[in-house]
């Protein structure tokens, strides 16, 4: 069940969309949703989150949901933002939950504001991927790509839309715009199995329940309510340089990812564990993109509850 959206009113003339799930009396918890996602994938925690005594916050970002559009945004003008929206609810300590596009803007609110922000979660994060023009030429001469251009540890889909975005921007931004009609349309129930086919084991497992598959589907098509431009901006946000190397993140760090997720391979998530300073990091066998976060809600909620000072660390589920 989704909560009743909040809208709430910020300088500038800006609005932010939030529901909340759990408990209202519990320690609060921002979710940072994924791409494209909204506010309302944080309904699937509810339940953990009210075992756990945990306040879920779930705010759309700029553009996505009933949510503002924010132009010309880049990572860093979310931590102030959110700051701004807490301050507002009276919120001051909190921790921070990232799932999947949500995972650079649980670390961009960890790097900004450790006064603050208690310790930061992040599920099937996607990684930096920004590499500098030059930089591209040159791994593309010698072939040894790595870090931010090892693009062979993507999604198929992902790759595409980097390396034409990379190209001509525009051209991303009008498909976009021409295949809102068509990406919001639900599509018939007969055509589900087919789809989850294409997936991973762990994943089509986790999806194949008709709530969980109902709930995904509005969650999706809510990204989409303010426009095309408001998604494309949100995707636009992981192809530029993030503004903080993780190398200064001084935040209690803890990274979630399935061996098995094709969208962002766990070894892109084990290299940028490696660069966060108080990290401890979990790779866990049999477990997707997707059936990460569903499956485990309760159990990464409870890490991120008690989580006070990680410690480097890797830990592999069999």
């Amino acid at each position: 069940m989704f909560a009743e959206p909040r809208l709430i009113s910020l300088s500038q003339n800006r609005t932010l969309a939030v529901d909340e799930y759990g408990d209202a009396n519990g320690e609060p918890v921002i979710y940072c949703h994924g791409w494209p996602s909204s506010r309302m994938q944080a309904s699937g925690a509810d339940a953990a989150s009210r075992e756990l005594g945990l306040r879920l916050i779930s705010p759309d970002r700029p553009g996505i949901g009933l949510s503002s559009f924010q132009k010309n945004r880049r990572l860093l003008d979310w931590p102030p933002m959110l700051a701004e929206m807490l301050d507002k609810i009276g919120v001051e300590k909190f921790r921070i939950f990232g799932v999947s596009g949500g995972g650079p803007y649980a670390l961009a609110a960890a790097w900004a504001l450790p006064e603050r922000v208690k310790a930061a979660t992040i599920v099937c994060g996607a990684p930096p991927l920004f590499s500098p023009p030059k930089n591209r030429a040159a791994a593309m001469k010698t072939g040894n790509a790595n870090g931010a251009d090892d693009l062979k540890n993507l999604l198929f889909v992902y790759r595409w839309m980097l390396g034409v975005y990379r190209k001509n921007p525009r051209v991303i931004r009008a498909l976009f715009r021409a295949a809102r009609p068509l990406v919001t349309l639900k599509p018939p129930l007969w055509m589900w199995p087919w789809i989850l086919r294409v997936l991973p084991m762990s994943d089509a497992g986790a999806l194949r329940d008709a709530a969980v598959f109902e709930g995904s589907f509005l969650n999706y098509r809510e990204s989409w309510r303010g426009s095309a431009l408001g998604v494309v901006a949100d995707a636009e946000i992981y192809a530029a340089d993030w503004g903080f190397r993780p190398e200064e993140i001084r935040v209690p760090v803890r990274l979630w990812h399935g061996k098995d997720d094709r969208n962002f391979s766990w070894k892109l998530a084990e290299s940028l564990a490696r660069r966060i300073p108080n990290c401890a990091s979990f790779f866990l066998e049999n477990e997707g993109h997707y059936s990460l976060p569903i499956r485990r809600y309760a159990e990464i909620l409870r890490d991120l509850k008690e989580c006070v000072a990680a410690r480097r660390a890797a830990t592999i589920s069999k």
